[in-house]
């Protein structure tokens, strides 16, 4: 009786060791699928991070080094504790932009802030302050296309009024992100700021693609050529 009919579709009985064979055969596929989407993912992100370092990078990190040098006193990069995959902390990257302060962890910048230095204005502006951020992609910290990792103390601030908010962090945070292609970045203002970023970081988590990510990094680089009155 171990045998016995437990499904029917299509007009057809399955027997229960049939039923087992193809649930799982179904979840061989999907983990199949779901393991091609991360390997082109990854492929994807190497890519474009070691064509970024050798064409971009190779040169204009020396110069930013030294201009950045040359404006205050500090070291070139900014590192920072920031929440991962599956909430992991590691050190997020950045051309250091502003003077050494003890705020740097929680408080954000904000317009005319004086603790950014005159070399740092443009660099945030520009987002090129981002870049080092290539380096964080490289050793798998980090994606080019996910949720933009926000500071610390700042997500765990964000978590008390929005329910799930630290489910955006299933996937690797991103250089760039949905939310930022569609112009949502820098200062946090207010909730409808912040929860409009989740929703947007939380239907990226759902439905991530390669052709989304490549739609993302076109998105992302038509808003860098315009104006954006949150670049500050």
């Amino acid at each position: 009786m171990e045998n016995v009919l437990v499904k029917r579709e299509s007009g057809k009985f399955y027997s229960k060791d049939e039923k087992i064979k193809r649930d799982l055969a179904y979840a061989w596929g999907s983990w199949e699928k779901e393991a091609a989407k991360r390997i082109g993912k990854r492929g994807l992100d190497l890519f474009v991070s070691i064509l970024a370092l050798v064409l971009v990078m190779s040169w204009l990190f020396p110069l930013l080094a030294i201009l950045i040098k040359l404006d205050s006193k500090g070291p070139v990069l900014f590192k920072q504790l920031r929440h991962g995959l599956d909430n992991k902390p590691f050190y997020c990257y950045k051309f250091r932009t502003m003077v050494a302060n003890e705020e740097a962890d929680s408080k954000q910048a904000t317009i005319n802030d004086k603790r950014i230095t005159k070399i740092g204005k443009f660099l945030r502006i520009s987002s090129i302050d981002e870049l080092p951020q290539i380096f964080n992609v490289i050793k798998g910290d980090m994606a080019i296309v996910g949720p933009r990792p926000h500071t610390m103390p700042m997500n765990l601030e964000f978590a008390k009024s929005i329910d799930n908010f630290m489910s955006r962090h299933a996937v690797k945070p991103g250089i760039t992100g949905l939310a930022q292609s569609k112009g949502f970045r820098g200062e946090v203002n207010d909730f409808i700021d912040i929860y409009g970023r989740f929703r947007l970081d939380v239907f990226y988590v759902e439905k991530w693609c390669l052709l989304l990510d490549l739609k993302i990094i076109l998105l992302t680089m038509k808003m860098l050529l315009g104006k954006n009155p949150k670049a500050y």
